[in-house]
């Protein structure tokens, strides 16, 4: 029976990616390519090397005996090693994990599964800005209020929310494939780092190695890959996992009764409260917000694995079975809700609009300024002007309209019809919809 929630409530596609079955495939294909180069150098008979590659394979070495054998020895990946070797004919089982320390094998195999992983969660950040632009384009000219520190500001539309996001998630993508030439490392340097077990041949037999693999070679190791790139590649799924909980944060509060100008997509049978029939909860968005914390949990923990002791030691070991597929697969689920979430988001037009015009005119007060500094008025006099004039309009609950427009100060620069043209809130969005198209053409 599962015990964890990412192997169940929050599990998807990336799972398979993570399970024991695949990890030890991806330790077999390590030895298999390590033999493979073994014999291409002639350290060990191409019949051993062909042996080796046809049975290190999981129809062939279960996982079962590799359990079985484990929980004698107490090693893993040495219940591995003389899985592999009891199923090789002849005398090619001796040749298994030649010149090979643990983490040869550990290391270069976790590389091929973070190169499975990153490409899915490659997928789904590109599917993820595909919906943003989307939305982007859709509702570029959708006014709605700006906010700055929880206050109405002035208006912006729907149309940059969504593009500037769209910038955000395209930014991860560009981390991530300039990170890929740092984390997609293998290493076949031995015990401590010095190729020791592996002769004068060692640098080719590394290259060959992780040529078959298609992976890069460390240019230098300890007895393991050093951590700063196992954290790199969990940041920069924090980076994303943040991203997310910021657009969930943003639909949780804009879906608030008091503001509900958008809300997540909420099913015709789903149940918001067990005792509130009413309810309408962004609970999906609120999801997205409460896993993205652990994912940056997960990123100290990668952090705190950095500083191993001398050419290693094994506190990163135990931690990182966990915090390895706990952070794919989570990143992998919030990414998945999240797109869900923005393609579905339905948004109500007159509440938006209401939103708009509710503080009777004041967000409008930079509009007026800027008018009547271009109109000839010193910016700091029409800066006080209309701060003074604002302070009145709400403390009398008047339109700030009905405060300028028989204000002599005002007058002297602007006519009437001018301050009320002023007040056109769709007329203020400035270059918002020209930065949607430049976006879209951008990173489209």
């Amino acid at each position: 029976m599962a015990v964890a929630a990412i192997d169940v409530r929050y599990s998807g596609p990336m799972n398979a990616v993570f399970e024991e079955e695949n990890k030890l495939a991806k330790w077999l294909e390590v030895e298999s390519a390590l033999a493979w180069a073994h014999a291409e150098l002639g350290d060990i008979p191409k019949e051993a090397a062909r042996e080796i590659e046809r049975k290190a394979n999981t129809r062939t070495v279960k996982l079962a005996r590799v359990k079985e054998i484990e929980s004698r020895i107490d090693h893993d990946l040495m219940a591995m090693v003389k899985a592999l070797s009891e199923k090789c004919a002849g005398s090619a089982g001796g040749f298994v994990h030649y010149g090979a320390t643990s983490y040869d094998v550990e290391d270069t195999a976790t590389a091929l599964i973070f190169r499975d992983a990153i490409s899915l969660f490659e997928s789904r950040l590109v599917a993820l800005r595909k919906v943003l632009l989307k939305q982007a384009v859709l509702h570029k000219h959708t006014v709605c209020i700006g906010r700055t520190h929880g206050q109405h500001a002035v208006p912006t539309t729907y149309g940059l929310k969504f593009a500037v996001w769209a910038c955000e998630v395209d930014r991860h993508i560009e981390r991530l494939s300039e990170a890929k030439k740092r984390i997609l490392v293998g290493k076949m340097t031995g015990a401590v780092g010095t190729m020791a077990t592996f002769g004068p041949g060692a640098f080719r037999l590394q290259e060959l190695t992780m040529k078959r693999l298609g992976l890069s070679s460390a240019l230098a190791s300890t007895q393991v890959i050093q951590r700063d790139r196992h954290a790199e590649i969990i940041s920069l799924l924090a980076l994303s996992a943040c991203t997310c909980e910021k657009i969930a944060k943003e639909i949780r509060n804009l879906q608030r009764t008091e503001i509900m100008e958008v809300a997540e997509p909420f099913g015709k049978k789903q149940v918001g409260s067990s005792t509130m029939p009413h309810k309408r909860n962004p609970h999906k968005s609120e999801r997205v917000c409460s896993l993205a914390r652990v994912i940056r949990a997960d990123l100290h923990v990668a952090m705190e694995n950095i500083a191993l002791e001398h050419e290693r030691d094994l506190t990163n070991s135990a931690n990182e079975r966990i915090i390895f597929p706990e952070s794919f697969i989570l990143s992998d689920y919030i990414l998945a809700q999240i797109t869900a979430i923005v393609s579905g988001l339905e948004f109500f037009p007159d509440r938006i609009a209401c939103n708009l015009k509710m503080s009777r005119g004041l967000v409008m007060a930079e509009s007026l300024m800027v008018l009547l500094t271009k109109k000839g008025m010193n910016r700091q006099s029409a800066h006080e002007l209309l701060r003074e004039a604002s302070r009145r309009a709400f403390r009398n609950t008047l339109h700030l309209r009905d405060e300028l427009i028989s204000d002599r100060a005002v007058l002297k620069y602007i006519s009437p019809a001018e301050i009320g043209e002023a007040f056109r809130e769709e007329a203020y969005v400035g270059k918002a919809a020209e930065i949607v198209d430049r976006v879209a053409r951008e990173i489209g």
